[in-house]
């Protein structure tokens, strides 16, 4: 596979061999699996107070030794509030999860593990199909990026990695054919997840990009979640010619 380079005024100005990562078949239940598994792993544990509801004066009263006493009644046999207390309060259910103020019937632990393992070759081979989704037109498309004019996989020349002003930035998307895509992502009403600029060095596009809606990555910190947001493959992804090449390297 080839691939056209772009400069910053979207002319070619040179091809490329593709690394044969971009080769691999689709596999978008190792995609989903590797997502789901970083997301769990980022989840905190938390817990409810092992007091909530628990703190009362309420309690069964059912033998006739007692003054305030339930027995011969026609409520239920469950904890109830006695003694010095209003008299609207007076046999007050409590404790019980169906009593109001009671306790929860099965709160969330902190215990609970909610860690999910993938095997590393899993993981590594979903890494791969999802850095190969990104050159599938059909795939992007299908996520509902406005990719139809472009060329896929996009290149740049590396001189993409030193723009640091927003504005530079989303010229040089427009000339590149991205205009209709960064339109597609400023609209207010739902917020949807724009291209992904994949880099070597971060020279200043980190800042320019991130008013734009746009992510950018070192190309060693690639995962599942950054490449398929949600589990789903087929992100637009600007690569610089520089990412490319030291993925053909590993």
């Amino acid at each position: 596979m080839k691939a056209n380079i772009l400069d910053l005024e979207g002319k070619v100005i040179e091809e490329i061999d593709l690394p044969k990562i971009f080769e691999e078949p689709l596999r978008e239940d190792l995609i989903r699996r590797a997502f789901l598994a970083i997301r769990a792993n980022k989840r905190q544990p938390y817990g409810t107070d092992t007091m909530a509801g628990k703190r009362t004066s309420a309690h069964y009263h059912g033998y006739r030794r007692h003054r305030w006493t339930m027995m011969s009644r026609e409520m239920a046999r469950m904890p109830r509030l006695h003694g010095k207390i209003p008299l609207q309060q007076m046999f007050r259910a409590r404790f019980v999860p169906q009593a109001v103020k009671g306790r929860e019937a099965h709160p969330p632990k902190v215990e609970k593990v909610w860690d999910q393992k993938i095997n590393e070759k899993e993981r590594r081979k979903a890494i791969k199909s999802a850095i190969a989704a990104t050159a599938m037109k059909e795939v992007v498309l299908k996520r509902g990026h406005k990719a139809e004019e472009l060329n896929l996989p996009l290149v740049v020349e590396d001189k993409i990695q030193e723009v640091s002003k927003t504005k530079e930035l989303e010229k040089i998307l427009e000339k590149i054919g991205l205009g209709k895509e960064l339109k597609r992502i400023k609209n207010a009403k739902k917020k949807k997840v724009g291209p992904l600029v994949v880099i070597t060095k971060d020279k200043g596009i980190s800042k320019a990009a991130k008013n734009l809606g746009l992510d950018v990555s070192l190309v060693e910190n690639l995962n599942a979640e950054i490449l398929a947001p949600g589990g789903m493959p087929g992100r637009l992804v600007i690569w610089c010619k520089s990412a490319i090449e030291k993925l053909g390297g590993n």
